[in-house]
């Protein structure tokens, strides 16, 4: 096991390497960079004044910047070094987790992810123990009565659900419940009102619960159908099982047959998943769910970091998401070999 541990660990490393190395060359040949941002915004200035003070300005925006201002501006945001060299100083920054300053908001890029992680935490976390305390007693009670009318109905149910887009299903909340077309009853925007402050702490947990209702269930519909069908696939494939059927014949009764056999080795897929999901919500970011709900979070985040062309917020994050995913995913492995001792990752040669 701690053989295996070191090699998956010694293996992140060239597996971001390559993530961050392709990212930044592609960067490299995207248009409209920080640099022509700004050189566009002080010739639109430049031409403004010109434009209201006349032929007396001393600057001519057709002209364009001269050289030594245009170098000033590529210093300012680190372009005046060759890529090579920028790529290695950020290699180097990230080894201690410094990853570098925005271009545009002017802070640090782990002072900007932590400002962003209450919103991508709440949408998150509640999804996530929605989905998992809602979808597996379900899935066992599906599986439980396969075929039955009761496992029909839910499963056309979920299934419409999985097939509504989240932002659609978010829209269609807003327009029920948050003021639209029909019934106020949801706040629109936010994860807590205005006067937040002022509340009691009981009025204050009831005001972000409140705010909280459309956007995760928007964001945990479509989670239910993959849950709850694999739920019960695994539970259905267990009962089947020869093991199963012996058990009975002991005369052990359905629910001890369920709960303290089955059950052990149908959660084993559920469970192995869950340490990636549980990482995975603390930095869970949708875009058009934050957008319809007024939600700054890390989805938003870094859709403007890409259309600014923010490359340390766009990379930052890059590297920090990519580096939990990895980790998540080698804790997913170790819990096989945990929950299920018949998995061994060091294979015996005879």
């Amino acid at each position: 096991m701690a053989a295996y541990i070191l090699k998956r660990l010694l293996l992140m490393i060239p597996t971001l390497f390559g993530v961050l190395l392709v990212t930044f060359a592609v960067i490299q040949f995207v248009p409209g960079g920080p640099v022509e941002q700004m050189v566009s915004q002080l010739r639109g200035d430049a031409m403004h004044g010109e434009a209201s003070s006349g032929s007396q300005n001393m600057y001519r925006g057709g002209q364009g910047l001269d050289q030594e201002r245009l170098d000033e501006i590529k210093a300012l945001y680190g372009f005046d070094k060759p890529a090579y060299q920028r790529f290695v100083d950020m290699l180097g920054n990230y080894l201690t987790f410094d990853l570098g300053e925005s271009y545009f908001h002017h802070q640090s890029v782990s002072e900007l992810v932590i400002s962003k992680l209450p919103v991508s935490i709440s949408l998150g976390l509640w999804t996530f123990f929605i989905t998992y305390l809602t979808c597996i007693p379900l899935g066992v009670a599906k599986a439980v009565r396969d075929g039955s009318r009761f496992d029909v109905i839910t499963s056309t149910i979920i299934l419409i659900g999985y097939a509504i887009p989240g932002f659609v299903l978010g829209i269609a909340l807003l327009v029920l419940f948050g003021g639209g077309s029909f019934f106020d009853v949801f706040p629109l925007r936010g994860l807590v009102s205005d006067n937040w402050a002022e509340l009691s702490w009981l009025d204050r947990i009831l005001d972000y619960l409140w705010h909280m209702v459309l956007p995760v269930t928007a964001s945990v519909v479509g989670s239910f159908a993959v849950m709850t069908m694999l739920t019960k696939n695994s539970f259905v494939e267990e009962v089947r099982k020869q093991y199963v059927l012996t058990a009975k014949a002991k005369g052990l009764t359905e629910n001890a047959v369920l709960y303290k056999h089955v059950f052990r080795n149908a959660i084993i897929p559920l469970i192995t998943g869950f340490p990636a999901a549980f990482i995975g919500a603390f930095f869970t970011g949708s875009l058009l769910i934050e957008t319809i709900f007024s939600l700054d979070g890390l989805g938003l985040l870094s859709y403007n970091s890409v259309l600014n062309r923010d490359y340390p917020v766009v990379l930052g994050t890059l590297y920090l998401f990519t580096l939990l995913g990895l980790i998540a995913k080698l804790i997913t492995d170790v819990c096989y070999v945990l929950i299920d001792p018949r998995i061994q990752f060091e294979a015996v040669k005879q």
